[in-house]
C-alpha cells in the first residue's frame, strides 16, 4: 500500500468497544472507517449515528466482500475473536483484534498460523503498553537501570466494579472474569516492559463469592445480572519465567477492599520501578533515591494504538502489539485458570 493512500477500515462487532473505535478512527491519520458489522440492529443503528457515511452490514462476511476495505477491527465478545480474525486474513486484510486475543491459547495460536499464512499483519488491542508510564519504566529497564528484573507486582482491582451491561459475567461467551477482562491489559503491560520472557510455570486460584448474588450495596457501576453471572470476583496468579522472574497479578470486578487499584510495580537488582506515580528507586552517592520525571508527556495510548496499526500497514513500521504477545499473554491466562480448577502448579508451554 502506498504510504499517502487512506486505509478503508472495517469494524466487526459495533457494540461499545467498536463504537469507540469509530470515534478514535477519526482522529487517526491515513485511515477511515467505511463499514460496520454487528448481529444486533441496534448496535448499528448506534454506530451510523457516529458515522453517518458508514455502511452496516448483519453479518460481517458481507463486509469482507467490500473491496474498499483494506484492514479489519475485531471489537466481538471474547467469543467472537477466533472464526472473523481468521475469515479476515483469509481474505487479505490486516487485522487488529480486541483483547483477550481469544478464549484460549490454542485458538489464539491458530489465529498467529492464520496471520503467517495470509502474509499478513495481526495486531492485538494492548493498548496500556503505549502509555507514557509504560515506555518510561520500558525505557529504564532497557538501559538497564534496574538490572536484572526478579520480581513484578500487578494489580488490577476494582473494589465493585462488576459491568452492569454487555456480556461479562459470563464465562462461556467471555472466557472468565476480571483475570481475562481487566487483568490481560496490566499483565500484557508487565510483560511488555519487562522484556517479554518466556513463562514457564504459574499457580492461580480463582473466587466467585458476590457477583453471583443480589447486591448487597450500592455502587456507581449500576446493579448487574446476578442470575447470569458464572465469572469470578477476584483471581491471584503467580508466573514464573525462564529468566528468574516472578510475577503476581490480582485481579477483582468486587473485592473488600478500601479502594481501585491499578498498578506495577517492578523489583530488580539493581533498582525498582513503579507505574503509578511513575517512580524510579536507585541507590546512588550512598544515598536512596526516588526518581520521578517531572513530565512524562500526553496522548491517548488508545489512539497511539490505532495509530500504530495504521502506521504498520502503511509505512511498514514495526508492530509493537504482534499476535505471538497475545498469544503469550493467552498462555498466562490460561494457566491461571487451569491452576485454579485443579489446585495445583501447571506448566506453561
Amino acid at each position: 500500500m502506498k504510504k499517502n493512500d487512506t486505509i478503508g477500515i472495517g469494524i466487526i462487532g459495533s457494540g461499545g468497544i467498536g463504537r469507540h473505535y469509530i470515534n478514535i478512527f477519526k482522529k487517526v491519520k491515513g485511515a477511515r472507517v467505511v463499514a460496520a458489522a454487528d448481529v444486533h440492529p441496534q448496535a448499528l443503528a448506534e454506530a451510523q449515528k457516529l458515522e453517518p457515511s458508514i455502511t452496516c452490514y448483519p453479518h460481517y462476511r458481507d463486509l469482507l466482500k467490500r473491496k474498499d476495505i483494506d484492514a479489519v477491527a475485531v471489537c466481538t465478545p471474547n467469543k467472537l475473536h477466533y472464526q472473523p480474525t481468521l475469515d479476515a486474513l483469509a481474505s487479505g486484510r490486516p487485522v487488529i483484534v480486541e483483547k483477550p486475543m481469544a478464549m484460549n491459547a490454542r485458538d489464539a495460536a491458530a489465529m498467529c498460523a492464520a496471520a503467517r499464512k495470509a502474509k499478513r499483519l495481526l495486531m492485538i488491542g494492548f493498548q496500556w503498553r503505549f502509555t507514557p508510564a509504560a515506555q518510561f519504566m520500558r525505557k529504564a529497564i532497557v538501559r538497564g537501570d534496574l538490572g536484572k528484573i526478579l520480581y513484578v507486582r500487578c494489580q488490577a482491582l476494582r473494589r465493585r466494579g462488576i459491568p452492569s451491561w454487555g456480556v461479562f459475567g459470563r464465562k462461556d461467551i467471555q472466557g472468565g472474569g476480571p483475570m481475562i477482562d481487566i487483568g490481560v491489559h496490566i499483565l500484557e503491560m508487565a510483560h511488555y516492559v519487562i522484556g517479554r520472557p518466556t513463562p514457564i510455570a504459574a499457580d492461580g486460584s480463582c473466587y466467585t463469592y458476590l457477583g453471583n448474588k443480589k447486591p448487597a450495596a450500592k455502587c456507581s457501576w449500576g446493579v448487574w445480572d446476578h442470575k447470569t453471572y458464572t465469572v469470578e470476583d477476584l483471581a491471584v496468579g503467580f508466573l514464573r519465567f525462564d529468566t528468574g522472574t516472578s510475577l503476581t497479578i490480582e485481579s477483582s470486578f468486587a473485592a473488600h477492599i478500601e479502594k481501585d487499584v491499578w498498578n506495577v510495580q517492578i523489583m530488580g537488582e539493581k533498582g525498582g520501578a513503579l507505574l503509578d506515580p511513575p517512580t524510579i528507586f536507585k541507590d546512588d552517592m550512598g544515598y536512596m533515591f526516588n526518581n520521578t520525571p517531572a513530565f512524562l508527556g500526553d496522548g491517548d495510548s488508545f489512539q497511539y494504538k490505532l495509530q500504530h496499526f495504521v502506521d504498520c500497514i502503511s509505512d511498514g513500521v514495526a508492530c509493537d502489539a504482534p499476535g505471538e504477545d497475545g498469544l503469550v499473554v493467552q498462555k498466562m491466562l490460561d494457566s491461571i485458570y487451569a491452576s485454579s480448577t485443579a489446585g495445583k502448579s501447571v506448566s506453561i508451554r
